[in-house]
This record gives structure tokens, sequence and C-alpha cells, in this order.
């Protein structure tokens, strides 16, 4: 895999810009091979179809890599006849190869790609791209296994679609639908970011595109297509299968052993709703419970170990009030630092304290439970015992955690500055990092500093938009984008 350092990092996404009249907004590329026959039919119609539905300029670009018959002079006829068709022309073959110049090479912010064939009805072509330039994705891609798609196609083409698409899912957990289908799109600024890292130049280029940007959680954006076979494809089968599955071991085998700096393809903070600071929402429920189950069946077990090695030396009684000391006192250290993540010394003696009332509580429970099962039987068995008190233990596991998470580590906001930190007197202010406090909600601006008696070492934590230049000069990065063609806008026009 490729592990070279991609250009930059991404920026956040917000709804294209707008541009001058006669940049393109999109770039459809079209890759060939030998396809002298339905070249020009396919252009022609897709000209035909952009310059009737799409609402801003174009481009279609011819990526001939390596033909051998008269396709590169059909591309050079087409491009000289229509304004809006380019071609560029590769030595060597590959459909990966040909994507990666083409988009490598240009100028529009949205990018996509289509066979030419033109087995996808066109008609999905604005819905594909439509969130692109929304800023809503960062890829697109057409569908044919959505339940809403229309597909002809015979029944081994479907098997092979099918069964790859499964084998994409449970060996690198892919969560889009269909991978092979012909119809993709994606936003240039992710493009400059993700096609670095991507390493096959053949069939298997926009699957591992794909995978890499899912894994690094891009947004995809599926859109169901109508989809007719074509019998005359040239496509090998058997042989793109095979290649196929050796980059699905490729890739699978980066991204076991973490060679991939998928980091880099992060949005930058707070593009992410996820980051927002939001009021009664619990942050983290998920991971605490997860900690807090792994450290109370830790725990459990050895509360039993110790219990029955001291119930050896005296009553059941004695044996269950020492056991359950020692595995609370075990018990809310490891919740300290494990699930709740609270370092340092600083208020363990408080913590393990109020620990010691919460397991309190739970002697209440478990001594009451053991109470009652001794009333209903003078002599209860070892093993009704130990029943008796998993089931206690249980119930008070649940208020446990509500306790711990409530009262003994809540998730406080101190009302300390978090713009800046405190140092020793005779210390050299250090720098704080930002915080997800620092900026205001408006966007502009820090939050003011609180007066405070202790030095602090201030940090310039206003913030910048994303698209603003490092002197602080302002642009407007959100300007809805304006139709480029007078017939776009006219009212006679029929459409």
């Amino acid at each position: 895999m490729r592990t070279d350092s991609s250009p930059g990092t991404l920026p956040a996404r917000e709804h294209l810009p707008a541009v001058s009249a006669g940049t393109p907004v999109l770039d459809v590329v079209i890759p060939v091979y030998n396809e002298e026959k339905d070249l020009q039919p396919c252009v022609r119609r897709l000209h035909e179809h952009l310059t009737r539905t799409f609402p801003y300029a174009f481009r279609i670009t011819v990526a001939d890599n390596a033909s051998t018959d008269t396709t590169p002079q059909v591309a050079a006829r087409l491009a000289a006849q229509i304004p809006e068709v380019t071609t560029v022309r590769l030595d060597e073959k590959g459909r990966g190869r040909a994507l990666r110049a083409a988009w490598s090479a240009s100028d529009a912010p949205v990018l996509a790609y289509m066979d030419v064939d033109l087995s996808t009805d066109l008609n999905a072509l604005l819905p594909l791209v439509a969130p692109l330039i929304s800023g809503h994705s960062d890829l697109a891609i057409g569908s044919r296994l959505s339940r809403s798609s229309r597909v002809v196609r015979g029944p081994k083409r479907e098997f092979i679609s099918r069964a790859y698409n499964l084998v994409l899912r449970g060996s690198l957990q892919a969560r889009f639908s269909d991978a092979q289908c012909g119809f993709k799109a994606i936003r240039r600024d992710v493009a400059r970011v993700l096609l670095p890292l991507v390493e096959d130049t053949g069939w298997f280029f926009d699957t591992e595109m794909l995978v890499l940007a899912e894994r690094a959680g891009l947004r995809i954006h599926e859109v169901p297509v109508d989809w007719v076979d074509d019998p005359d494809s040239t496509v090998h089968i058997v042989r793109t299968a095979t290649d196929d599955l050796r980059g699905v071991w490729r890739v699978g085998k980066a991204l076991a052993t973490g060679s991939l700096p998928l980091d880099r393809l992060a949005r930058p903070f707070g593009d992410d709703p996820r980051d927002r600071e939001i009021e009664d929402v619990p942050k983290g429920l998920a991971r605490q419970l997860v900690g807090f189950c792994v450290v109370g069946g830790l725990s459990t077990l050895f509360y039993l170990l110790l219990y029955t090695a001291f119930r050896q030396f005296g009553g059941s009684q004695a044996a269950n009030a020492l056991a359950l000391l020692v595995s609370a006192i075990a018990n809310t250290a490891a919740n300290r630092r494990l699930t709740f993540g609270v370092r340092g010394r600083g208020g363990a003696v408080r913590h393990q304290a109020q620990g010691l009332v919460v397991f309190g509580i739970g002697l209440a429970l478990t001594s009451g439970s053991l109470v009652a099962l001794h009333a209903a039987t003078s002599t209860p068995a070892r093993s009704t015992e130990l029943a008796v008190l998993i089931a206690a233990n249980l119930a008070a596991t649940v208020l446990r955690f509500l306790l711990l998470r409530a009262w003994v580590f809540p998730d406080r906001r101190d009302g300390r500055d978090p713009l800046t930190v405190p140092v020793a007197p005779d210390a050299a202010p250090t720098p704080a990092p930002p915080t997800r406090s620092t900026a205001r909600s408006d966007g502009f601006g820090p939050l003011p500093q609180r007066p405070t008696a202790q030095r602090y070492a201030p940090y310039d934590t206003t913030p910048l938009r994303a698209g603003d230049a490092a002197d602080r000069t302002w642009r407007d990065t959100t300007v809805q984008l304006q139709p480029v063609r007078p017939t776009d806008t006219d009212p006679r026009n029929a459409r």
C-alpha cells in the first residue's frame, strides 16, 4: 500500500463556492480502451443530456488508456467538434490509471466517471453529483443493489456482483452496497488527498478508494440506478474477479497492520456534528458502559474467589463483607482509570470514600438477600448461596454504575477558563492545546476570559473558518452556485 505523504489535509466540507462563467463545475471522465464503435454515440448522448438538464458548466473527458484501434482518432474528432469535450491519452492500460490521471489533472470541483456503454440511466447523474456540490457528501456512487434500483442483467453477473459485495462486507466490513457499478463521483479536494493512498490501477481502483474513504469516516452517498447489462462488454470476468480478490487481501492486510495513514483523510474538528457541545446529551455513555461491564465482570469473578476463600474461615456474612470490601476498592480504582478516564492522584481518596458508600449499598443488597435466603431455609446449599449472591450483585451493579456516573465521577463543568492553563510561578508559560469550548457558538471569536488570581499562559484561540487565509482575510465560502448558460434562466426555454 502507498504510505507516502498525501498533499495536505481535507478542508471543512461546505457548499462549493461560486465560479466564474465557463469554469466547469463537473468533469465527467469516460475511461476507454478500444471503444471506437461505442465512443461517439456515448459522448454525444451524454453531452446532449448534460446540456439539457445540468444547470452548471461541465466538461466531458475521454481518457484513452492505450487503445490500439481508432479510438484516439474518434476522441480527437469529438474534442474538435464539441467545445465541452477534451481527451487525454495514456500509454498504459488500466481503468484506475486512467481515472487517476484525468482526475488529478482536472480543475473541476466535482469529478465523476461512467462506463462508455452507458448501462446506467443518465437521469441518475444529477442526483449523483448534487450532494457533492451542496457539501453534504464526499463521494457518491450508483447502486444496482438498492431495493429501488431497476436492473436488467443475466444471472451470472448478478451472482458475481452480489458475491463480491458479500466478500467486501465480510472481509473489509464495507457498508456501501455496490462497489463495482461504473457510476461514481468525488469532490476534487477529497480526490487530491485520497488518490495518493490508492495503489490499484485496474478494476479494483474504485473499490479500494471507497474502502479507504469509508474507513477514514468520509461520507459516501448512494443513488439507486436503473441499469441494463451490456451483452457486448469486453470485461474479462474471471481475471477481473481474481484481481479484485487479490486487492481485497492487500487492502485488508494494510488495514490490519495499520500501514495506511487514514488520519490524513479525517475532516477538521468541528465538521462532524458529534464534535459539537450539546447540553443535556450524555457523552461517552456507550464507551463507559462497555468499560464498566468489563470491570464489573472481572470484579465479580474476583469477588467470588474472595468469598470462596473467606468462607473457609468464617460465616457467610463475614466472608461476604470482606470480599465486597476488597473487591469494591479494586473496582473503584479500575473504574476510575479505565471507565471514566480519571488520571492522577487528585481526588483519589474522595473517590474511594464515595466508592465505599456505593459498596455499602451493595453490601445492604447482598446481605439482605442472604438474610432472606437463610430465613427461607436454615441450611442452604453452597451453590444456592452463590446463585443468590450473583443475582443480588447484578441488581447492585446497575445501581453502582448509575451512582458512579452521576455522583462519584460526574462529567462536571467546573468553570475553569478553557482558554488558559495554570503554570507554576517560576515556570515559563506554556500554551494550552485548544479545546472544544474555546470558540463561541457563532464562530466569530474566543470566549471572554474570566479573572483569576493565578498566572495563566495566554493562548491565541481566535478560530479561522474553513477557507480563511492565515492572514485572517475573510471570504465567503458558502455562496450558492449560479447558472452559467443563458438558456438555464431563459423563460422561453421549454425545459
